[in-house]
């Protein structure tokens, strides 16, 4: 019965806020806060999850420009990353995200970066025009470095487009952990604890492009890490109940 009445109700908010996109969108396509505001409609449907999402080092979200460094697991990080991504942001997607009903063209509208990672020259064309609307336009970038969504399976090998636009502009990188979410279920009526991490943000301006791979290695050990330790505190908090943190 959950399952039917959380289906039913996402289902009609999900109308809503992409009626609300495509509004949004038309009156002011490509803004760079058309992000911003769609992720705040998209976080604020979180609750209705039965989860409860603790967010630390959020004043960390306003090393502006900069690009986040997020790692993707399911569906659900529509809902509870977006609870972090601030003003000036967009993010870089695939470019076969345009071919899907009504999303593809919400989400090139709304001013995000579309990639074709099957083709490396136009890929590389694209990071470098990224790099130009970085600079210029004092743009942060977000990116799912893995490049795909985990399901549960840890930390993904880094794509290194992310490291390379990085590198160009100069702009320092702020990872970000939000621990496991593959436990969530539409039909359970509590779903627990997400925790999102902002890391602090790393310098790339005296990163040599001879040391880019050391460079995303050396941040994928650090997100790693930093991910089992939340995997095992939003384990013991679903564990224990009363306990209360911040949020």
């Amino acid at each position: 019965m959950l399952l039917v009445f959380r289906s039913i109700v996402l289902a009609l908010l999900l109308v809503l806020l992409f009626c609300f996109s495509i509004v949004l969108c038309l009156l002011r396509p490509m803004h760079k806060d058309n992000v911003y505001v769609l992720a705040r409609c998209f976080a604020a449907v979180t609750p209705l999850l039965g989860l409860r999402v603790i967010i630390r080092n959020l004043a960390r979200n306003q090393c502006q420009p900069c690009i986040f460094l997020a790692n993707h697991q399911n569906n659900f990080d529509l809902f509870t990353l977006s609870k972090v991504v601030p003003k000036g942001t967009v993010s870089l997607g695939k470019k076969s995200l345009l071919w899907i009903p009504l999303f593809g063209i919400i989400y090139w509208l709304s001013g995000n970066i579309l990639i074709d990672r099957n083709n490396r020259s136009r890929a590389v064309a694209t990071l470098s025009k990224v790099a130009r609307k970085i600079k210029q336009n004092r743009l942060s970038l977000w990116v799912f470095p893995e490049g795909t969504r985990s399901r549960g399976r840890g930390l993904l090998p880094f794509k290194m487009g992310a490291f390379h636009t990085a590198i160009a502009t100069g702009v320092p990188v702020v990872p970000i952990i939000a621990s496991c979410q593959s436990h969530i279920r539409l039909n359970r009526r509590n779903n627990g604890v997400v925790i999102i991490e902002l890391l602090e943000p790393i310098a790339t301006d005296n990163v040599a492009p001879s040391q880019l791979r050391d460079f995303a290695a050396a941040i994928h050990q650090k997100m790693a890490a930093k991910l089992e330790q939340l995997n095992i505190e939003a384990a013991q908090l679903m564990a224990a109940p009363s306990h209360h943190p911040e949020v």
